[in-house]
């Protein structure tokens, strides 16, 4: 299906930068403020004007599906620093490589700069885009505009000015509060607030957004189509309750301090009706479909979603138009298998494709994790077929050697072997080696897979938010020969109604309203498919067990949101690195964690992601079957084109299809299961990194990295700005830093 819509942000955008002149001009971080991207009084007093200018502010200010996260975008789920620091990908990012410490220099391991980045350009800071809004504010403010067309923009640049400072406190703690548009006054210079001030800035700001945006947006959200994607009073609710939670959660609060859960309960609780009221809520959640095919739709559903609080949407028109209007989401394409013209796809860590539940909702009985969780589940887990009685998300999170995946398009030409249209298309990702000494070799990367995947096969590969065709027949991309997916308009879900019930949950629980939180995973579980009848696969004593229910609670947030780009900021907030045992210089003692037992993880039964690794798996043809050997390419013989396969003659089994009944999926499971085990072997492969000495290393994220330095050009732009404690000052001669993240 060709989305010839042009989101009206992207409109009025475009439309403003050509109707208004900007001056960018350069100035030092907090020091030296030039008076950038300034738009005249005038411009303000028409709506239509004003409305663009306030477009322009989404532009610069939306999550971006494409874009790894930096001062600008926060974490999508792509395989970028902070998802390669958690369970889903391997690959040692920069905050877990054991054999790097992040500093604050230049061209020493520098930390990365999530606060200043290029300050002297208003396209390259965050403090130009909060600059920006602040100007936005001000014009509107100060224009013509009636009451309502005022609170109508007004509530929409709050909400931004709040997601911009959310972004920075999470990292940093306290940080400057800016609220005017500052004159270029070189001695004018603004002290890091502390981080309670900024929690409360940020709420504020929030509430100021969602009562402006009341009239607009409560009552089934905005009465006009071509306003869906902008953010309304739930949107920025929403948010409100994540910042709580965040307050709350144990890297803010050290001593557990329960009356910040009582407070982030009590205002979730009472902000869900109105959250509900703009026409927010889980979708499909009495319709879960066969094997979660309502939960799947979800993410390629792009108009009028209940689960969509806060979305960034995108067409599938094809760039180089004048103007060019195109503005594609790169998942699709990103996820795809290359023999059907995908990108190549993205490989899950074999560690998370183990602790996803079983089919009836508990943890696999062997996962060394969870530990307060039952794991007397009624199916046994064996890690050789993987695939075998699952939770239903695990089918729509991952595909596997064996699965149908269908798609609309085709991907074969006479130039290639791809074997299959695309609403046939089957993943048969098996592996071989061309040698006895590559098979054996975990570090080798000379693998040949099936079906014209060749070298480009993986072991797993990533399905979450897929566009699947069958489950969306009008499919949201324009799929081409010469360029797969890439033109796809899925929107990118930053904030899901799931979510908001989920930190509504942790927040009842951290506030000993157990019985609640309970009931908000079972709404969760039940739009997947689980029922009443086996208690939605939830133990029996999570209503009278704090931990054990946290513990139940965080699970289910990482099943739930798997490559949303939430697990990294889960496993900060509650420090389940180290358990928030590991020491920061010359930090105070009300650093000391002291609630939960003094260790988050002992507390939740998490086993501590340091001194782990992450290594990566792969089905490769058995050592029975020419001793799993094949070639590297196809060859001809006259007119026979012969397959590198060694399983070429083989016989599959029907792949697997998620539209059957229970019944028939689980045959075709079990047929998949004796393909195996006549053909296949389970292989480790490596994911983290070795040493020069190809020893396996393991994730060591050091504990002064809960709260991130300043990189050394900040400091240099504002010689008053204060590092933070465990970081070296730039301006005091690498000495420690002496601002305090904790101190109220």
């Amino acid at each position: 299906m060709r989305i010839m819509k042009k989101n009206n942000i992207c409109l009025f955008s475009v439309a403003f930068a050509a109707a208004i002149s900007f001056s960018s001009c350069s100035d030092d971080f907090l020091e030296e403020k030039k008076n950038y991207d300034n738009v005249s009084v005038e411009a303000y007093n028409d709506f239509a004007g004003a409305s663009a200018r306030v477009s322009d502010v989404y532009a610069w200010s939306l999550p971006d599906a494409n874009a790894n996260c930096s001062w600008k975008y926060n974490c999508t789920g792509l395989a970028d620093d902070q998802s390669k620091s958690t369970e889903e990908y391997s690959g040692f990012s920069v905050f877990v490589n054991p054999e790097n410490e992040l500093t604050y220099k230049s061209g020493d391991n520098p930390v990365p700069d999530y606060f200043h980045n290029q300050g002297n350009n208003i396209q390259q800071s965050v403090w130009g885009r909060i600059r920006n809004i602040n100007d936005c504010i001000a014009g509107i403010e100060g224009s013509t505009l009636s009451t309502d067309e005022k609170n109508q923009l007004l509530g929409q640049v709050y909400f931004f000015r709040a997601w911009c400072y959310y972004n920075l406190v999470k990292w940093y703690g306290g940080v400057p509060i800016i609220t005017e548009v500052q004159n270029p006054v070189a001695s004018s210079v603004t002290p890091r607030s502390t981080t309670k001030e900024c929690i409360e800035f940020i709420c504020s700001d929030l509430n100021k957004s969602a009562e402006m945006l009341a009239p607009f947006t409560i009552g089934g959200g905005w009465k006009r189509n071509d306003n869906y994607g902008r953010v309304t009073s739930g949107t920025a609710l929403a948010l409100k309750g994540r910042v709580l939670l965040l307050w709350a959660s144990p890297i803010f609060n050290r001593s557990n301090d329960v009356s910040r859960y009582q407070k982030a309960y009590d205002t979730m609780k009472a902000d869900l009706e109105i959250i509900n009221s703009c026409g927010y809520g889980l979708a499909n959640e009495t319709n879960p479909g066969v094997n979660a095919s309502g939960w799947a739709s979800i993410f390629s559903t792009r108009d009028n979603n209940p689960e969509a609080v806060f979305v960034s949407l995108y067409n599938n028109i094809a760039s180089g138009g004048t103007p060019d209007y195109s503005h594609n989401n790169g998942w699709e394409n990103g996820i795809r298998p290359s023999n059907a013209q995908g990108g190549g796809g993205k490989t899950p860590s074999a560690m998370i494709v183990d602790l996803f539940p079983m089919k009836d909702g508990k943890k696999p009985a062997n996962l060394a994790t969870y530990t307060l969780l039952n794991g007397s589940s009624k199916y046994s887990y064996d890690s050789e077929y993987p695939f075998m009685d699952r939770d239903p998300r695990f089918y729509r999170t991952f595909a596997f050697p064996g699965v149908r995946w269908a798609f609309s398009g085709d991907p074969r030409s006479s130039e290639n072997h791809n074997p299959y249209s695309g609403q046939n298309y089957e993943l048969w990702n098996y592996v071989w080696y061309n040698s006895e000494s590559d098979r054996d070799n975990v570090e080798s990367g000379n693998t040949y897979g099936a079906d014209n995947l060749l070298g480009n096969a993986k072991g797993m590969y990533v399905r979450k938010r897929t566009d699947d065709f069958d489950v969306n027949q009008s499919p949201l991309y324009d799929f081409r020969q010469s360029g797969g997916f890439k033109l796809s308009a899925a929107p990118y879900l930053e904030i899901r109604y799931a979510e908001v019930l989920l930190n509504l949950a942790e927040a009842a629980c951290g506030a000993g309203d157990k019985d609640y939180a309970v009931s908000l995973l079972k709404r969760i579980r039940a739009r997947v498919g689980y029922t009443s009848e086996g208690n939605y696969g939830l133990q029996d004593d999570l209503t009278s067990n704090q931990a054990a229910c946290m513990s139940a609670i965080l699970y289910e947030r990482q099943i739930e949101l798997a490559y949303e780009g939430k697990r990294f900021d889960d496993l900060r907030r509650w420090m389940l690195f180290d358990g928030g045992t590991g020491k920061v210089e010359g930090a105070p003692s009300s650093w000391t964690l002291t609630g939960w037992g003094g260790n988050t993880c002992n507390y939740l039964g998490f086993t501590p992601l340091n001194g782990q690794r992450r290594d990566n798996m792969e089905f490769r043809v058995s050592n029975d079957i020419n001793k799993g050997l094949g070639e590297t390419a196809w060859k001809t013989n006259g007119d026979e084109v012969i397959s590198p396969d060694p399983l070429a003659n083989v016989a599959r089994p029907a792949a697997v299809d998620f539209r059957k009944s229970a019944d028939e999926f689980g045959k075709q499971l079990s047929a998949l299961k004796e393909f195996y085990q006549a053909n296949l072997v389970r292989k480790k492969k490596k994911g983290d990194a070795f040493d020069s000495n190809h020893a396996e290393l393991y994730i060591n994220f050091r504990p002064k990295y809960y709260f991130l330095g300043f990189y050394q050009s900040a400091m240099s732009s504002n010689q008053t700005l204060p590092q933070t404690i465990g970081w070296g000052d730039y301006n005091n001669g690498g000495a420690n830093g002496t601002f305090d993240p904790l101190a109220e």
